[in-house]
């Protein structure tokens, strides 16, 4: 197992020293991609790529927007003070972006649709799939995904790790709630009222971070998030083809996504492209594998998409069977905030499933120029290797069941 933890550890450095940083719907995520679906070679009978078109800016264009949006209505209360506050026109407003920011941070951050994508340029991602076919008649499938891209940097994450992310989010979220409930005082009293909006004047440092919240001037190296994943799903048809295993009526596929970061947009390309994964007569299951890195954090994700979306009992249940045969206890937890390419899978009607191994804090390099190969923890990845083995051998075997244990 140690030669194949070197293995992929030695591609993530290759790709972080040769490749860089890779924002979604640019050529150095192609880059990568190609790189590890070379690095897994003969291994995989076939490599299928295809491409999709997305709003990369679009998913984490939240924060800016909802700056702006909050400073303009507390402009508009600022002037109805100085101007005509008889009028009382500025509470309309107050009520009007508070529900529009409603449905943004809605669509977008819980159920990562594509609100925004409208008004931000186009680009063109790609997802990449390694296969290792069956020998016969395939009956199974097991897709085990990684997505490829890495995160532009988050300016808190960086500057103060999660207490300050927590704070600079908290702080104008506050704001926005009052200037809603302002707006409603307001307008079921019929009447101005202008120390509400000195009030709310005290938000305005936490509206102006959110204009900083991303740093559009670095786009992180991902090593962890998410080149462990994908690499450690690449060294497990590297084991097949190395030692000529392969399962009769199983398909094994390794699948690189493009533009997780920029709302699991490969995901869901992925299972709008494929109705074959959702085939009855081909059972098929999708694992996700994020981040791994922190040994005492390994977790089973049941709720996904910051806890929206529920995963297949069965697929996590192969997590765990595998993981104990791994000599592992793997806790089911729910995602508190984030999403995976697993959500997208669910939400599609894919059996699916996330194992991730990340504090979930978040760590102080999650998004930021801290994810380097430096913090790589071959430990882990040899751990969640063996595991991942388990898994696949015992899907071919068993395929998805209630439980294992009986």
């Amino acid at each position: 197992m140690r030669m194949y933890t070197n293995f992929a550890v030695r591609t993530i450095r290759k790709v972080c020293a040769e490749v860089g940083p890779r924002e979604a719907g640019t050529q150095a995520e192609l880059d990568g991609q190609n790189f590890m679906a070379k690095a897994v070679g003969d291994a995989a009978d076939e490599i299928k790529q295809e491409e999709f078109r997305l709003s990369p800016r679009a998913f984490l264009g939240w924060p800016r927007l909802s700056g702006i949006l909050l400073m303009i209505a507390l402009a508009c209360g600022i002037v109805n003070i100085f101007v005509g506050r008889e009028a009382n026109w500025a509470p309309w407003v107050f009520v009007g972006i508070s529900v529009f920011l409603l449905a943004m941070i809605m669509t977008e951050f819980l159920f990562y649709s594509k609100f925004l994508d409208p008004f931000f340029p186009k680009a063109t991602s790609h997802n990449t799939y390694c296969i290792r076919k069956a020998s016969g008649e395939t009956k199974r499938r097991i897709i085990i995904g990684g997505h490829s891209d890495s995160s532009i940097e988050w300016r808190p994450t960086h500057m103060g790790g999660a207490p300050f992310l927590y704070t600079t989010i908290g702080y104008p979220i506050v704001g926005w709630i009052f200037t809603f409930v302002m707006g409603v005082v307001m307008l079921a009293m019929h009447r101005f009222m202008p120390v509400l909006v000195y009030i709310d004047c005290a938000f305005l440092p936490g509206y102006i971070f959110l204009l900083f919240f991303m740093n559009y001037k670095v786009c992180v190296d991902g090593a962890n998030d998410n080149l462990s994943g994908c690499m450690t799903a690449g060294a497990v048809i590297k084991f097949m083809g190395d030692n000529d295993l392969r399962f009769e009526n199983t398909e094994v596929v390794v699948m690189f996504s493009g533009a997780e970061e920029s709302g699991l947009r490969g995901a869901k390309a992925s299972a709008k492209l494929h109705p074959e994964f959702k085939d009855p007569n081909v059972e098929t299951v999708f694992i996700a594998l994020d981040t791994l890195k922190d040994y005492d954090d390994m977790a089973i994700y049941m709720r996904d998409m910051s806890g929206v979306v529920g995963h297949d009992k069965r697929a996590a249940e192969l997590i765990r069977k595998a993981g104990e045969m791994a000599g592992l206890d793997i806790p089911r937890v729910t995602m508190f905030a984030g999403a995976s390419d697993a959500a997208a899978m669910s939400q599609a009607g894919v059996p699916a499933a996330l194992f991730a191994a990340m504090n979930p804090g978040p760590p102080k390099y999650y998004h930021t120029r801290d994810d380097k190969v430096d913090i790589l923890e071959p430990r882990t990845i040899e751990k969640c290797l063996e595991m991942a083995l388990n898994m696949v051998y015992l899907f071919d075997e068993k395929g998805l069941q209630a439980t294992y244990d009986e």
